[in-house]
């Protein structure tokens, strides 16, 4: 055996152990397991890279992130402030992240007088666990795809365990939408994508900033109009997230009647429409918090569980889901 297969071997057995740290990873052994960053192993881009299937030897496969090459020192920043933010986070909720690369090649770059560089050109990756289900935007369309109550009901719970995790760490995502959050084999989410985090300071509960950056329809007004970063800002784009899996749908309610429930799903289809609502109030001050959400969606699913005891058996179309309007953002 070369020395590079018993180093990949070895790196292979340090990825799988789920009480490691996420570990550097050299870029030789990134290319091998995405043979090369070959275009059918790519998994999906987005405006600042690539993610591509990374076979290991074992059979299991990871995702590699591989970030654009970096010339500007805002993406370089992008690319830190990711890193530092996952290396210490564990929860089921949020993705995971399994390993990283940070390698840097130096390569003659034309200018715009033509004269020629010498020039520095860092590599940016990250791996993290394979999530065969992909973004929850590829689930959630008209009526959410046919996914049953249950299950868009868990995964609203899901989001919402993840977030509350985020928030009592001190961080506020930014870019909380269904294209960052992932789905593994049972359906469970998990919260991806931490480019434009913000680590707030602890005696913090918001801070200005004067360079806006987000996905526009979920980004929060006083985010948007003010600058003003806070937990509120994620308790807004959760409400434009609910609607979408409760509708198929951001920026309205429909009439949903297309799908069954059984009886006891109304109240808790009553109670995720008051909670995006409530998420979506132009006051941040009137939004829930991660905490307040949760306390309600357990205890609706307690009075189901009640109900689900007495009479199980009744069934009937979800009706008059036409709470309000929504305006479009």
């Amino acid at each position: 055996m070369d020395i590079r297969a018993s180093e990949s071997e070895i790196l292979e057995n340090k990825l799988l152990d789920p009480s490691a740290v996420p570990i550097s990873l050299p870029l030789y052994f990134l290319k091998s397991i995405t043979h090369n960053f070959r275009n059918d192993q790519e998994l999906g881009r987005g405006g600042y890279g690539v993610v591509y299937k990374g076979f290991l030897r074992c059979g299991i496969i990871i995702a590699v992130k591989k970030l654009f090459d970096i010339h500007l020192v805002e993406d370089n920043d992008r690319f830190q402030k990711e890193l530092s933010f996952l290396m210490g986070i564990k929860h089921q909720n949020v993705v995971q992240l399994l390993g990283y690369c940070a390698e840097s090649r130096w390569e003659m770059t034309k200018l715009s007088n033509g004269n020629y560089v010498l020039a520095q050109i860092p590599a940016s990756l990250l791996c993290f666990e394979y999530l065969c289900n992909r973004g929850l935007d590829k689930h959630v369309s008209d009526e959410s795809s046919g996914l049953e109550w249950n299950m868009r009901f868990e995964i609203i719970k899901g989001i919402c365990s993840g977030l509350h995790f985020l928030h009592e760490c001190n961080i506020v995502h930014l870019d909380l939408k269904p294209q960052n959050i992932l789905l593994d084999d049972t359906m469970m989410p998990k919260i991806a994508d931490f480019g434009l985090s913000r680590l707030l300071g602890e005696q913090k509960t918001r801070t200005v900033t004067l360079k806006v950056a987000g996905s526009f329809g979920y980004m929060a007004p006083e985010y948007i109009n003010q600058g003003i970063i806070s937990p509120k800002a994620d308790i807004f784009s959760l409400g434009v997230i609910i609607i979408e899996i409760l509708t198929g749908r951001r920026n309205r309610f429909e009439r949903a009647s297309k799908y069954t429930a059984l009886e006891i799903h109304t109240q808790q289809v009553k109670q995720c429409i008051a909670i995006a609502l409530k998420c979506v109030n132009p006051d941040l001050k009137k939004r829930p918090n991660t905490l307040d959400i949760i306390e309600i969606l357990n205890a609706a699913e307690r009075s189901c569980c009640v109900k689900n005891g007495k009479d199980s058996l009744v069934y009937h179309k979800v009706r008059s889901l036409i709470v309000c309007t929504v305006r479009p953002l």
